[in-house]
């Protein structure tokens, strides 16, 4: 046998949390042969690591490259990280399965999150379609996919702003199931974002129940993330108990300032439930603001009926008033019932001319500059953009941050977004972060057991019997780091910097990094889960 290549004297991290061995690991035809110390196999070529560590590659849980992924599918910004493998449809809000008037509606609603697209191009109808359309675009990682329950329920039953009926959730179920039978990992769900917001738990249970035979789970993004974190947290436990099936609780950071210090009370539910026999993992970023479309925080009532209907209310005077008194005064329900402060929301992304100088900017900064109220800036952004512009809202804690990735079943991962001019660096710098920050420089959790979060844990959350590890058999997907020279450079000010100290990734045996850069090799797969 002669391997394609041979990796020797490396520090293998295998993605167990067990401390790191000197190993050589030997590859071919893109999966781990060989894992022992002094393999003497004739080989295509031999990398000699030195003292650098040989881990299994990253798994992002949490990434919106639904778009970018086809009209950049070398993906870079998680790649040089050493992320192999990203799972989209996030937040209930995938890109398929459409027809031809809700492709338009997410091209609208997403414009934020994906970039300006026409929805009359896109080549897919079913979740199926979509992941042969990745398939053909050669995507440099590996690519999974959950059904996204906010886009079944606007094929089912448009843009209704109300509870489905008995007839719309049977027709929901068979379009999850047509998901899950297309490999879809599960349900995702957006319960603070139309149309998902006006789901009962009944109905997402329903959907839910499509995924159990398949081995798959829910992922939520609950209904409330302020005042009421954590009776949301508790309902997305007690919909995944009904339905039969494990909860992923991602995004999972207790912020906003009535959350400050109730890390504990987040983990106390997770450990309950887990004691119990119930299967609940969590997932979150490593950095103190959060990030999504601008108008994601106006109440759901101004949203119902799409991005027109919410402007329209926004240029009439009397719901322009109501609109501002929730999020100043009482808390819409976009911000868990919290009043909106106007200092802490920064403009990432804009498409208009006249909205361009805001970007990088704070709404409050605006305001004291231009000597206009902040609401009437934020409404009239929202009139001129066409959903396009994006925010960062800095309402985190770093004593929870802390707390809840210390949990055996937390996990990083990135919720990547990568438009805008300035977005959040968490695309370019989640997992270098954990790893410099909480790792290497704080001490915070064992490098090793950092990997395990990274690798293992994640592919045991997918069923991903083959990734995750460095052992005979798997995939080679593997990442080679110098710890020494590991740096974050990606920042609020500079997101899209890449990391240093990432020496290689491959990605089914490929080169996707080679000595510290990115090639043009993109050896990703499209992966399915079978029930």
């Amino acid at each position: 046998m002669t391997l394609d290549l041979l990796f020797k004297n490396a520090r293998v991290i295998d993605g167990t949390g067990n401390p790191w061995r000197r190993f050589d690991v030997g590859i071919q035809a893109g999966r781990i042969v060989a894992v022992a110390p002094g393999l003497d196999l004739p080989a295509a070529e031999v990398m000699d690591v030195g003292d650098h560590y040989l881990t299994p590659g990253f798994i992002d849980l949490h990434v919106h490259a639904d778009l970018q992924i086809l009209l950049d599918p070398a993906w870079a910004c998680e790649i040089a990280q050493g992320v192999t493998t990203i799972l989209i449809g996030q937040d209930g809000m995938g890109l398929a399965p459409v027809s031809t008037s809700t492709a338009a509606l997410l091209a609208s609603q997403l414009r934020a999150w994906n970039g300006p697209s026409d929805s009359s191009q896109w080549g897919w109808r079913s979740l199926d379609d979509y992941l042969r359309a990745i398939e053909g675009a050669g995507p440099a990682p590996n690519v999974a996919m959950m059904a996204p329950h906010g886009t079944i329920r606007l094929l089912a039953m448009g843009e209704a702003a109300r509870p489905a009926e008995t007839a719309e959730i049977e027709h929901m179920r068979q379009i999850a199931h047509d998901c899950m039978e297309a490999g879809a990992f599960g349900l995702s769900a957006g319960l603070a974002y139309t149309p998902g917001t006006f789901a009962t738990d009944d109905e997402v249970v329903a959907l839910c129940a499509v995924a159990a035979p398949y081995g798959g789970f829910y992922q939520p993004h609950h209904r409330d993330y302020g005042f009421g974190a954590m009776q949301g947290y508790r309902e997305s436990i007690a919909i995944g108990r009904r339905a039969g099936v494990p909860v992923h609780l991602t995004h999972a950071h207790m912020s906003f300032r009535p959350n400050e210090g109730r890390a504990e009370e987040l983990i106390a539910a997770v450990d309950a439930a887990r004691s119990d026999g119930h299967d609940v993992t969590l997932d979150s970023y490593p950095y103190l603001a959060g990030s999504t479309y601008l108008h994601a925080f106006v109440p759901s009532w101004a949203q119902a009926g799409g991005y027109d209907a919410m402007v329209h209310r926004l240029q009439d005077g009397g719901s322009r008033e109501r609109i501002r008194k929730e999020l100043e005064e009482t808390g819409s329900d976009g911000l868990g019932g919290v009043p909106i402060e106007w200092d802490k929301l920064v403009i990432s992304g804009a498409t208009q001319p006249q909205n361009l100088v805001l970007v990088g900017h704070s709404v409050a900064e605006a305001a004291s500059q231009s000597g206009r109220q902040a609401f009437d800036i934020y409404a009239d952004v929202l009139i001129s953009e066409g959903g396009g512009a994006g925010c960062l809202l800095f309402i985190g804690f770093e004593a929870n941050v802390r707390r809840i990735m210390a949990h055996p079943a937390h996990m990083p991962a990135s919720d990547g977004l990568v438009v805008g001019a300035m977005p959040h660096p968490r695309a370019w710098g989640s997992f270098v972060r954990y790893i410099e920050e909480y790792s290497k420089k704080l001490g915070l959790i064992r490098l090793e057991e950092m990997i395990r979060k990274m690798t293992s844990a994640p592919a045991q959350r997918l069923g991903l019997l083959n990734r995750g590890l460095i052992r005979q058999g798997m995939a080679a997907d593997m990442v080679v780091i110098d710890l020494d020279a590991l740096s974050d450079r990606a920042t609020y000010s500079s997101p899209r910097a890449h990391p240093e100290g990432i020496v290689h990734v491959l990605v089914n045996g490929t080169f996707a990094v080679r000595d510290g850069a990115l090639t043009a090799e993109r050896g990703g797969q499209v992966l399915r889960r079978r029930g």
